[in-house]
């Protein structure tokens, strides 16, 4: 008797402590858990305020969000829309500051808040998934080197997720914090996302003139006036393969183009002796446009990998997200004058 009751001592005793174990535990998973995910949702997001302690480069926050968003509608591109406040955001902020000859900094003043949320829209809306949203096809998984892309009949995305995320600029990591729980396959489902579209119906103005800063890693564009109307945040070559310099001119426009490897380019990870052909798509390895240059192999495109605009290098070319790609490709024409700089200072060439 005295064992028995020893025994369910010890076990109750044991299963207290493997109680409160659990509880611990459990109580540090929440405290872990992105603490964004309560925070990042439409009211909180229309209602933000960007400022130095709302703003931050290690986490996303509404505030970010709503700053990003502000700036994309702008034609300023902050690249992908992720609720953080880094180097690309910064780079836009200060460029639309300076286009509005206002005082720049790498926060919002209130100057340059003021003139951003003149667009005083809702930053979110409600999306209705399609049929065409489903359709695929689909890869299982994007090949990580280029010879293994070439017989693929078509370089889509990876999931609707996926695709969801780049169709309103936004991350994947973005689009899933603020429709927790979704799982984004099923047409007819409604989900949350954010609004880039511009408040104006009238088409963008064309491009007199292009600079890329090939330090500061950014495209420009410049009207008659020479007034800035357009910015983007690129990738600009490399060490090994840097991008030219002087003034080169557009060519030509291709958009959903196939890419053609050769062989002679010699990039750093491909190891095919022959030239072969990679299908269109939006991953792609030069995305879904391409803006052919005066240089023989050079030319202005989109990238599987938004991410990684203004984070990774090039082989030479300049690298834009698909949709900022897609932006400057409406906004050229054959002729249109690239500057590549080497310095952030305004170039007067035409």
């Amino acid at each position: 008797m005295g064992g028995r009751v020893l025994r369910r001592t010890v076990m109750g005793a044991w299963s207290a402590g493997r109680a409160r174990e659990i509880c611990l535990v459990l109580a540090l998973a929440l405290s872990t858990a992105p603490a964004f995910a309560a925070e990042i949702n439409p009211a909180a997001i229309d209602s933000a305020e960007p400022s130095k302690k709302s703003l931050s480069n290690e986490k996303p926050t509404p505030a970010g969000v709503r700053l990003q968003v502000l700036l994309d509608r702008a034609h300023f591109s902050p690249g992908e829309i992720d609720g953080r406040f880094g180097e690309n955001a910064k780079k836009a902020l200060r460029a639309y500051a300076e286009a509005r000859q206002l005082p720049s900094s790498d926060n919002p003043t209130e100057e340059v808040w003021k003139a951003l949320r003149a667009d005083d829209r809702p930053v979110t809306l409600t999306y209705t998934i399609t049929e065409q949203d489903m359709a695929g096809p689909f890869l299982n998984k994007l090949p990580s080197k280029m010879e293994d892309m070439k017989d693929i009949p078509k370089l889509g995305y990876t999931s609707p997720r996926e695709a969801l995320a780049e169709k309103f600029h936004m991350s994947e990591r973005l689009l899933a914090a603020l429709n927790p729980g979704r799982q984004f396959d099923r047409a007819g489902d409604t989900i949350v996302v954010v609004d880039t579209a511009s408040a104006s119906e009238e088409a963008p103005a064309k491009a007199d003139r292009v600079e890329i800063d090939k330090v500061r890693q950014t495209v420009k564009l410049f009207d008659k006036s020479n007034a800035l109307i357009g910015f983007y945040p690129a990738t600009v070559g490399s060490e090994e393969k840097p991008s030219p310099s002087g003034t080169l001119k557009v060519t030509e426009v291709s958009k959903n183009p196939f890419y053609r490897y050769n062989p002679a380019y010699r990039f750093k990870g491909v190891h095919s002796s022959k030239p072969f052909t990679i299908k269109p798509g939006p991953n792609n390895p030069v995305g879904t446009v391409w803006i052919n240059l005066s240089a023989e192999g050079y030319g202005i495109h989109g990238t599987p990998s938004p991410d990684k605009i203004s984070k990774a290098e090039s082989h030479g070319c300049v690298r834009l997200t698909n949709w900022d790609a897609e932006r400057v490709a409406g906004r050229v024409a054959k002729g249109t004058p690239v500057a590549f700089v080497d310095d952030h200072y305004p170039t007067a060439a035409r």
